[in-house]
């Protein structure tokens, strides 16, 4: 939808996005410039990208550690050492 199209429809565009939980995308010159999402669907997107980054960010620092031979730390020592134990 271009971008003037959706300036007139501002609402319907928004319920479009919030009720069938799909993007709408927004033109410019017949190129995707932008999107309207429920505010529900971005929340659970962005959720899912942090728990994307923190899992790659495992995995490297597994990598790393096998790499410079490096033991992992018993999770029993990890909360002895925290007074959590």
């Amino acid at each position: 939808m271009s971008i003037s199209d959706a300036r007139a429809r501002l609402a319907d565009v928004i319920d479009e996005a919030r009720i069938a939980r799909d993007p709408v995308y927004l033109t410019r010159r017949g190129n995707r410039v932008a999107a309207v999402v429920d505010a529900g669907v971005l929340d659970q997107l962005i959720e899912d990208a942090q728990d994307l980054a923190d899992l790659r960010s495992a995995a490297e620092a597994r990598t790393e550690m096998v790499r410079d031979g490096v033991a992992p730390i018993p999770w029993d020592q990890v909360k002895s050492d925290l007074g959590l134990a």
